[in-house]
C-alpha cells in the first residue's frame, strides 16, 4: 500500500484495502462477551467485526468485514502496554496504515493518529470531559458513564465526534462531520478500539 512520501499527499494513500468506511455516521456496540464489538453503518449494516484475543504477551485486536473475510489487526507495539503505540495493519497488504499513539494522562484521554514511517500526526482523538477522563481511570464503576471524544485534524480544526450512549453493553456513534484533511477510514478503524483500550 502506497505511503505518501511528502506533505500534502492524499488522504486516500491510509484507506483500507479490504473495507470501504465511506459512510458519515457509525454506530460501535459491544457485545455480552468484552471487548467483542460489531460496527454498523447509517443503514443499519454491519461493516466490521472485532474481537480482543486473549491470552497474548501483546493486546491484538483482530477485525473483520460484515461478511466474515480478514480486514484489520491492531496489535500492540510493546509487550502488555499500558501507554503506548497501536499498529493498525491491513490484512490485504500486510502493511501498517496507521499507528495509534496514546498520550497517557491521568486526567485526559488523548490518542494521536500518526504515520508509520514519519510519525507524522496525522489526526487526534479528544476526551471532551477532563474530570470524567481521570474518574474513568481512578474508580471502575464510572466506566458505566459513557465518554464523548471529539476528532481533529492535524491543524487541530473539529471534523468529528465519538458519542456514547447510556446503556447496559458500551455503545458509541462515530460521526465524521468533515474529512477532507484526514485519513478518515484510518480514523474510524481506530475509534473503534477506543473502547477496549481504555477499558483495559
Amino acid at each position: 500500500m502506497a505511503k505518501p512520501t511528502s506533505p500534502g499527499s492524499p488522504p486516500g494513500s491510509y484507506d483500507l484495502s479490504t473495507v470501504d468506511l465511506n459512510d458519515d455516521r457509525y454506530e460501535v456496540k459491544q457485545s455480552a462477551i468484552r471487548n467483542k464489538y460489531a460496527v454498523r453503518d447509517s443503514a443499519g449494516n454491519v461493516v466490521l467485526r472485532g474481537k480482543q484475543k486473549m491470552f497474548k504477551m501483546k493486546e491484538e485486536f483482530p477485525f473483520v468485514t460484515g461478511n466474515g473475510e480478514d480486514a484489520f489487526t491492531v496489535k500492540a507495539g510493546g509487550i502488555m502496554d499500558v501507554a503506548g503505540n497501536y499498529a493498525i495493519t491491513d490484512a490485504g497488504t500486510g502493511e501498517e496504515v496507521v499507528v495509534l499513539d496514546e498520550d497517557f494522562s491521568l486526567f485526559v484521554e488523548n490518542w494521536t493518529i500518526r504515520d508509520p514511517d514519519t510519525g507524522e500526526a496525522l489526526a487526534t482523538i479528544q476526551s471532551k470531559s477532563k474530570p470524567l477522563s481521570a474518574l474513568r481511570h481512578l474508580v471502575s464503576v464510572a466506566n458505566l458513564i459513557p465518554n464523548k471524544y471529539e476528532i481533529f485534524d492535524a491543524s487541530g480544526n473539529h471534523v468529528g465526534d465519538i458519542e456514547g450512549k447510556l446503556s447496559l453493553r458500551d455503545t458509541y456513534t462515530v460521526s465524521i462531520d468533515d474529512a477532507s484533511d484526514v485519513p478518515k477510514e484510518a480514523v474510524i478503524a481506530s475509534a473503534c478500539i477506543l473502547d477496549a483500550l481504555e477499558n483495559e
